[in-house]
């Protein structure tokens, strides 16, 4: 293929040797970089084939022996501003292409999110009734009992935007706690203040770190996360250690749905 390919920049590739190779039966991609591209498509298309999703965890693989892809760590970099790279005709037709295998590939919020609502879309697709998750059952390696259960709580439900407010609802999920239209739309109008937002983001970041290293081992003090907010561009780094030892000495100003999603974490100092 080096030879060949060197002979068409060359000129001296014969048409009909062209003719053949161009043929669908031969496979050939004349351009390195999109040969490297296909290969990284087929991956993603296999694993959206037996997963339902394009939603890995960031350490994921995916394959046997040396033909393992890094999927999760693909699709990170996808996701990224320029992750399809500098040519926008190109990363046009690349962005088609996930678009095909997983409408949501790029979707407005975190991966794992998109990740543990897929776990639950498909058990409804199967059963026509979402069924009784307890926190603790595993899917995928995720505890997606915990996951369930804190999405319903109202200071977590109305972090989700409308988009994924509907999708839950659709599966039977509702908020644990519907406040009253007034008080909704007030709220709605005031927007989270600045202390709720960094909250969020802390607790956003906390749960990345418990689902992927576990409720039981402890967050070292320097240590920092990257997460995904709605409006930004690129990952923000939470200063989680900081971060769980500010809360932890107001943790007398937290509302009683912050101290619950705190407690569905696994924290015990509440």
């Amino acid at each position: 293929m080096h030879q060949q390919r060197k002979a068409l920049r060359a000129g001296e590739l014969e048409e009909r040797r062209k003719t053949l190779l161009d043929a669908p039966e031969a496979g050939v991609v004349w351009e390195p970089g999109e040969e490297a591209w296909e290969n990284k498509l087929a991956a993603l298309r296999s694993y959206h084939r037996a997963m339902g999703h394009l939603a890995p965890r960031q350490d994921a693989a995916w394959g046997e022996g040396e033909a393992m892809v890094p999927v999760g760590q693909h699709m990170a970099n996808l996701r990224r501003k320029g992750g399809l790279g500098k040519d926008p005709e190109r990363a046009a037709v690349r962005a088609a292409q996930l678009t095909e295998i997983d409408p949501d590939w790029n979707c407005p919020w975190p991966l794992d999110w998109q990740r543990h609502y897929r776990v639950l879309a498909d058990l409804v697709d199967a059963d026509g009734v979402l069924p009784d998750i307890a926190p603790g059952v595993l899917m995928d390696g995720d505890d997606i009992g915990r996951w369930l259960k804190r999405q319903s709580q109202p200071g977590t439900w109305a972090q989700l935007s409308t988009e994924q407010q509907e999708r839950l609802s659709k599966l039977g999920i509702k908020s644990a706690q519907t406040p009253s239209p007034a008080l909704a739309a007030t709220r709605a109008a005031m927007g989270p203040t600045k202390a709720q937002q960094a909250f969020q983001r802390g607790l956003t970041a906390l749960t990345q770190w418990v689902e992927r290293e576990g409720a039981d081992r402890p967050v070292p003090r320097g240590h920092s996360e990257s997460i995904a907010v709605d409006g930004e561009t690129e990952p923000v780094t939470i200063k989680l250690g900081v971060w769980i030892s500010n809360t932890k000495t107001r943790r007398d100003k937290l509302t009683p749905e912050q101290l619950a999603a705190l407690r569905e974490l696994g924290i015990d100092w509440i």
